[in-house]
C-alpha cells in the first residue's frame, strides 16, 4: 500500500500549504511571520503542489475577489453561476490566468501579498510541471501493485486546483448555515472536512473572514487553526487574529 501513503501525504502536505500559506496568509493575512520563513513557506508551497502549483500573488487576489463577490456574476468561482463542477473549474481557470497575467487592473487587491518572481517564472514553467507529472508517474510505476491504484495518478496532476474545486463546490452547496447573515450561499460542509482540513466551514469563514479558526461549534473541529496554533507556539509566525 505504498501508493496509498504516497497519495495521502501528497494531498495532506498539498493541503497544509494551500490552507495555511495561501489561504490563510496570503490572502488573508491572519499571521505574520519572517521574510526567511515566508520564502521556505513559499518553496514548500511550490514542492508540495508541483504540476499544479498555484502563485501565491494570483491566489490571493482571486480570493479577495471572492469574497468582495461572493455568489454574485463577479464572483470569479461560484457555483451559483456554473452548471457543474467541470465548468467551475474552467471558469476558475480563467479568472485566475487573467490575474496571473495582469489582464485587467487588479491594483485594489494586490497588496500585501508574497512575491518572489525567479521562483513564479521557473515553476509555472510548461518543462518544470511536466518533470513533476514525470515523477508521479514513476513513483506509480515503481510502487504500484494493483492496476486499479493507477485511478489515483491524474489527482497529483491537479492537487491544488482540485482542492479549491472542493470547497467552492461543496461550501456553497452543501451544508448547514451558522450565520444567516453572509448574504451569499456558502455552508459549513461538515462530513467530508476531514478531508480539507477546516476549509469546508465556509459560511463561518465567510461570517468572519479574518478570523483564523474556521470552526465555530463544539462538534466542529478546524485542523489548519490548529496546526497554526502550533506553528505560532514554534515561533515560526504570529496570529493576528485567532
Amino acid at each position: 500500500m505504498i501508493i496509498l501513503l504516497i497519495f495521502i501525504f501528497h494531498w495532506y502536505s498539498s493541503l497544509f500549504f494551500q490552507t495555511i500559506f495561501l489561504h490563510r496568509y496570503a490572502s488573508h493575512q491572519m499571521f505574520t511571520m519572517s521574510k526567511g520563513w515566508e520564502k521556505i513557506f513559499f518553496f514548500l508551497t511550490f514542492i508540495t503542489q508541483g504540476a499544479s502549483f498555484l502563485n501565491p500573488r494570483a491566489y490571493a487576489i482571486l480570493h479577495r475577489l471572492h469574497h468582495k463577490h461572493s455568489d454574485t456574476e463577479k464572483d470569479p468561482h461560484s457555483p451559483e453561476f456554473s452548471k457543474n463542477i467541470i465548468m467551475l473549474n474552467i471558469n476558475t481557470v480563467k479568472h485566475y490566468e487573467s490575474v496571473r497575467l495582469n489582464k485587467k487592473d487588479y491594483s485594489k487587491y494586490d497588496y500585501d501579498v508574497p512575491r518572489w518572481p525567479l521562483l513564479e517564472r521557473f515553476a509555472d514553467h510548461w518543462l518544470i510541471r511536466l518533470s513533476f507529472i514525470a515523477i508521479y508517474v514513476g513513483l506509480y510505476v515503481e510502487f504500484t501493485t494493483e492496476n486499479w491504484q493507477y485511478a489515483f495518478l491524474p489527482i497529483h496532476f491537479i492537487m491544488g486546483p482540485l482542492h479549491g474545486s472542493i470547497v467552492n463546490w461543496c461550501g456553497h452547496r452543501y451544508g448547514y448555515v451558522n450565520d444567516k447573515k453572509t448574504l451569499d450561499n456558502s455552508k459549513n460542509t461538515l462530513p467530508i472536512d476531514f478531508l480539507m482540513m477546516g476549509e469546508l466551514f465556509q459560511n463561518n469563514h465567510h461570517s468572519k473572514p479574518t478570523k483564523l479558526m474556521f470552526s465555530r461549534r463544539w462538534f466542529e473541529v478546524d485542523p489548519g487553526y490548529i496546526l497554526t496554533k502550533l506553528l505560532s507556539k514554534l515561533k515560526i509566525l504570529r496570529i493576528k487574529n485567532a
